[in-house]
C-alpha cells in the first residue's frame, strides 16, 4: 500500500432504464421480519459477526445507522460517522428496548492510501480472527494455525467474522481486499455494497425503485463483480439514510434486502463447521 494515487473503476455512465427489473425484491414487512426471526445455523454461534471495512466517508457507519432505523422506527445516528481510531462491535436491537438480533456489525476507521493512515490489513486480520476486543485500538494479532483442533476452531468461532462487507469499488480498495481476505483468508465470504446510489445515476435520485431498472447500477454491479472475483449477487446496491427525517420503504427495502443476503453467506461459511 504505498501513498501513490488510486485509479477508480469507470463505467460508461448510461441513463436508460430496463422495461423491467432485473431483481425481485419482497416486502419491507416480509424482510424485516425475516431479520428479527433470524438465528445462526450452529446453535454455539449466538450472532452473526460482519465486519465492514471501507475507505473514509464510504458509509460503513451510516450503513448501521440506517439499519438501526427501521427497527426502531425512526431516524437515529448511534455510530459516528467519520473517522475513527478503533474498532467497534455495534448491535441492532428490535426496536426501543428490546433484544439485540442475531447479528453483529463490526465497525472499522477507514482504508486509506497511506502508509500511516487508516486501518492496516493485519489488523483487519486480526479483527477477522477473533482476537482484537471490543473498542480496541487496532494492533496485529495472529492466530494459531488451522492444523489445531476442531474443538479449539468451534470456541474461536463465536469470536469469529463470519462475512467481509467492502464498500469501494476503487482499484486501491480492491487490492486491499483481494490481497488481504481472498487470497489470505479464503473461506469467508464478501459482500460489496454499492452505497450512494442515488448520486451514481440521475434516474435513481429521481426515484429511488428505478435502482433495479437502472443500466447505470448494472455495470456498476458487473464491474466490481469482474474486479473482485465474486459473484453479481454478492453487489447490493443501497442508500443509507443521511439527510432524510422520515423513513421510506424503497430505502428500507433495498437495505434490509442487503442485510438478508449477507447473513445468508454468512449462514454458507457456518455450513462448513456444522
Amino acid at each position: 500500500m504505498g501513498g501513490g494515487s488510486s485509479t477508480p473503476v469507470t463505467v460508461e455512465k448510461k441513463t436508460e432504464l430496463l422495461g423491467k427489473p432485473w431483481r425481485n425484491v419482497v416486502t419491507q414487512t416480509d424482510l424485516k421480519q425475516y431479520l428479527l426471526d433470524y438465528k445462526p445455523t450452529i446453535d454455539s454461534v449466538p450472532q452473526a459477526r460482519i465486519l465492514l471495512i471501507g475507505r473514509l466517508q464510504a458509509g460503513k457507519s451510516s450503513f448501521f445507522n440506517s439499519i438501526n432505523s427501521i427497527f426502531r422506527g425512526n431516524i437515529t445516528s448511534q455510530a459516528g460517522a467519520g473517522e475513527m481510531t478503533t474498532s467497534l462491535t455495534l448491535k441492532v436491537k428490535a426496536g426501543r428496548g428490546g433484544q439485540p438480533l442475531a447479528f453483529l456489525l463490526c465497525d472499522t476507521m477507514g482504508l486509506e492510501q497511506t502508509d500511516h493512515g487508516g486501518v492496516n490489513p493485519k489488523d483487519i486480520m486480526s479483527i477477522l480472527k477473533g482476537c482484537i476486543p471490543d473498542e480496541y485500538r487496532v494492533r496485529a494479532v495472529y492466530l494459531t494455525s488451522k492444523t489445531d483442533s476442531v474443538l479449539i476452531a468451534m470456541s474461536l468461532l463465536m469470536k469469529l467474522c463470519h462475512l467481509v462487507m467492502g464498500y469501494s469499488i476503487q482499484y486501491f480498495i480492491i487490492n486491499v481486499i483481494r490481497d488481504t481476505f481472498l487470497l489470505m483468508f479464503l473461506d469467508v465470504p464478501l459482500v460489496v455494497l454499492l452505497t450512494k446510489v442515488d448520486r451514481a445515476c440521475p434516474l435513481v435520485e429521481e426515484d429511488l425503485e428505478n435502482v433495479y431498472r437502472s443500466c447505470y447500477i448494472r455495470e456498476l454491479i458487473k464491474k466490481a463483480s469482474g474486479c473482485l472475483g465474486i459473484a453479481e449477487s454478492n453487489v447490493l446496491p443501497v442508500k443509507n439514510y443521511s439527510s432524510e427525517i422520515e423513513l421510506n420503504d424503497t430505502c428500507d427495502i433495498l437495505l434490509l434486502s442487503a442485510m438478508k443476503q449477507m447473513l445468508n453467506f454468512a449462514d454458507n461459511y457456518l455450513d462448513n463447521f456444522d
